[in-house]
């Protein structure tokens, strides 16, 4: 669960540096970022330059901005594999608090600029630091980013879910080579296999299909008017001083709250009202159902990005579970909750409605969170699928270019050896029919070698059935059919990316959990869920990088980057990557074992992608799953909906209607609702894209200089001061320990 952990990486939001499945990357576009004529783009990016530009062909040069003879640079490579680490930790963080992820491209981009614009004016003259910068090796810094920034869906979705279950070691640290060879073989597998993916997406089909790559585009469009010579630079330094300032102000807000959670970061409003009614009951029941407001910069950062259509989803659907139905439950006795401080006279009235323990008991009375689960899991599927299923002309569109490729090599081979089949030839004279294909830039000594992703996939391939047999006694075969199945989502999750900025990647996760219950059924119980898990990871995982390293080959596919050269930019980053995520999260589950915990009555983290991912292996692989019936009737109901809202935005709401599409309800944003009791997340994105809505309105210019610099600032700043909290804790100096509790319900924030 992405775009998708709830991912959605398939959640994306429309900026890379926020994005609902990468497993977050499932929300809507926001509409103003983008254009109704999806052939021309306008961006003011200097007085010499009004007019539009065409987005499926690279951007011509910017006046007065020299050439580039070798943008892959020693302070663009780390300059963005450093920025693209600090989004790589922030996601681990915030991927096990609310399932959310988000790309690192926009915050490379922008952070990027303005640190390597520093080194080549300070040290302007000398070798490597001081040489000229342009857009091209400002491209290489998020390719960098992008690479770094990546594989953090494995550790807040898959691998915890199998701690839940007990598939893994009790210590964490004695499975750290297992997360190792695991983020090894998905990245490299799609770092590898997104190089033919370019030619396809970005040069055969892109114009053909519409394929927009609306954060892509939109990075492109931000490196080339930092760079643009006049009212460029000002707005760049505009942006960095915005970025710049979010990003300090996030990050020592999260470090220096956790010592004052009450004060500086929760306001539980209706725990203040019943102290000071004098403990009066009707509050203490809202408080319980956890409504109160988080000052989290992250949630609030991506409000501004996603728009008003999925804030105001997201929010409805916590209240409709949290605030309507679920105090219904309670009341009928369909649902019950647990006191929070039985001990404590005046907090008697205190309840958690978050259990998910006793459910083998058959007495069993399931809590609010249990029973809208199932609901949640259901509309997430549904809607994903059928959006995913929607999508299935890409893959014939695929092997057709596949089949055409093969033909023309085929031919030109047997040309040479002055041989011919005439079944070939007519297939190869087909390669160049299609009108719309846009003439690629890149000269072959550009192109990334055939060798080197070919050899590389065939290698990633023998190493992962190694592996899957060797670690986790699964069989080879098994893990080759993961593989290709992330062949499969990769060329769904790109498209849908590439045309509205989600990337379905909780379509994929799901889908791939719902192969392996069916390959896995007859074997035992222990063994279907390990198999269920580790797969679904690997399917998962490689179409998460082919789709994030594909984006970044259409950023650098504008800016006329190189693309061998943002091969090797991204190799390095998720080289880095495969070190940095594997830690970062052994860091947080040694600073938080509750994270491993199903059983654990209270954590700082909400792990809702960890939540989903195991309901759907059980329900997949086990023989007698106890889901209410009144909840399953519910999820069947919502899940038939979900299916048939996407058929009427497909079908009906097109053309001159398809404005329409924006008062239907996000059913992704819904489903995670369901799936995580926690509010204060989806009124935090709900006040960010109010505010955004009447900014774009009230200010469209301050907007655009401000919107993305700021909203990436503040995700990243408070990311990295979770990290930095998790490392506090662990040195038992951290607020838990020596913070103060004060204004939180029952001495509990």
């Amino acid at each position: 669960m992405a775009t998708t952990v709830l991912h959605e990486k398939d959640a994306v939001p429309v900026s890379d540096a926020a994005a609902p499945d990468k497993e977050a990357s499932y929300t809507e576009p926001a509409s103003h970022l983008v254009p109704d004529d999806p052939l021309k783009v306008e961006v003011d990016v200097s007085e010499q330059e009004p007019e539009p530009e065409d987005i499926f062909k690279p951007l011509p040069p910017l006046p007065g901005v020299p050439a580039e003879p070798n943008p892959l640079t020693f302070r663009a490579v780390i300059t963005g594999v450093v920025l693209g680490s600090l989004v790589n930790a922030a996601n681990v963080y915030l991927g096990l608090k609310t399932g959310f992820t988000f790309g690192a491209s926009m915050f490379g981009a922008i952070f990027g600029y303005g640190f390597v614009k520093l080194l080549s004016t300070t040290f302007a003259g000398m070798p490597i630091l001081g040489m000229p910068f342009g857009p091209q090796e400002n491209s290489i810094i998020q390719a960098a980013a992008a690479g770094a920034g990546g594989l953090s869906g494995l550790f807040v979705a898959a691998l915890p879910a199998m701690y839940h279950l007990n598939l893994l070691s009790d210590d964490p640290r004695d499975d750290y080579g297992r997360y190792m060879t695991l983020t090894f073989i998905g990245s490299f597998f799609g770092l590898f296999f997104a190089v033919p993916l370019r030619k396809f997406f970005i040069v055969n089909v892109a114009r053909d299909l519409r394929l927009i790559f609306p954060t892509a585009t939109a990075t492109a469009f931000t490196i080339r008017s930092m760079h643009a010579i006049g009212s460029g630079a000002r707005e760049a330094m505009k942006k960095i001083k915005a970025l710049g300032t979010s990003f300090i102000f996030a990050f020592v807000l999260r470090v220096v709250s956790d010592y004052a959670l009450g004060i500086l970061w929760d306001w539980h409003i209706f725990t203040w009202i019943y102290i000071w009614s004098g403990y009066e009951s009707f509050a203490i029941n809202i408080e319980s159902w956890g409504w109160f407001i988080e000052w989290t910069p992250a949630f609030i950062g991506s409000g501004l990005l996603v728009g008003l259509n999925v804030g105001i989803s997201y929010f409805v659907g916590s209240f409709i579970a949290w605030g309507f139905v679920g105090p219904l439950l309670v009341y009928t006795g369909e649902c019950e909750g647990a006191q929070r401080a039985p001990d404590d006279p005046l907090w008697q009235g205190l309840v958690s409605y978050n259990g998910m323990s006793g459910m083998s008991d058959p007495d069993y009375v399931p809590s609010p969170r249990y029973w809208f689960l199932w609901p949640g899991v259901m509309v997430l599927l549904c809607y994903s699928m059928a959006e995913f299923l929607f999508n299935y002309k890409i893959l014939w569109y695929g092997m057709k270019y596949g089949w055409k490729n093969f033909a023309t090599a085929a031919n030109a081979q047997l040309a040479k050896r002055g041989k011919h089949i005439v079944f070939l030839e007519r297939q190869a004279a087909k390669e160049n029919d299609n009108t719309a294909i846009t003439e690629d830039f890149a000269t072959p000594a550009q192109q990334v070698s055939h060798w080197v992703w070919i050899v590389g996939c065939v290698a990633i391939l023998a190493v992962t059935m190694v592996i899957v047999e060797a670690q986790f006694d699964i069989s080879a075969g098994l893990g080759l059919l993961a593989s290709i199945l992330s062949i499969i989502f990769a060329f769904m999750s790109i498209h849908g990316g590439a045309v509205t900025d989600v990337t379905p990647l909780t379509a994929s996760a799901k889908a791939s959990q719902l192969v392996f219950g069916g390959v896995t059924q007859g074997q035992p119980q222990n063994t279907a869920l390990r198999t269920n898990l580790i797969a679904g990871a690997i399917a998962s995982a490689g179409a998460d990088m082919s789709t994030a390293l594909t984006s970044d080959f259409r950023t650098g596919f504008l800016l006329s980057t190189p693309p061998n050269l943002q091969f090797w930019a991204q190799s390095v980053g998720t080289l880095v990557a495969m070190f940095l995520a594997p830690g970062v999260f052994l860091l947080f589950a040694m600073a938080y074992p509750c994270i491993l915990d199903a059983e654990a009555s209270r954590c700082e983290f909400a792990v809702p992608s960890v939540t989903a991912w195991r309901a759907v292996a059980e329900a997949v692989t086990l023989d007698d799953i106890p889901i209410p019936l009144s909840s399953g009737i519910f999820s069947i109901v919502l899940g038939v909906w979900c299916i048939i809202q996407v058929f009427i935005k497909r079908t009906w709401l097109v053309g001159e209607r398809a404005k329409y599409r924006n008062w239907l309800p996000n059913w992704m944003a819904v489903g995670i609702a369901f799936v995580l009791p926690a509010t204060h997340y989806s009124t935090a994105m709900c006040m960010g894209a109010i505010i955004a809505h009447f900014w774009l309105k009230k200010y469209p210019k301050n907007f655009e200089v401000y919107c993305y610099a700021i909203a990436a600032g503040l995700i990243a700043g408070e990311g990295l001061g979770g990290v930095i909290n998790a490392a506090l804790a662990l040195g038992g100096v951290g607020g838990s320990e020596n913070g103060s509790s004060i204004a939180c319900p029952a001495g509990q924030c």
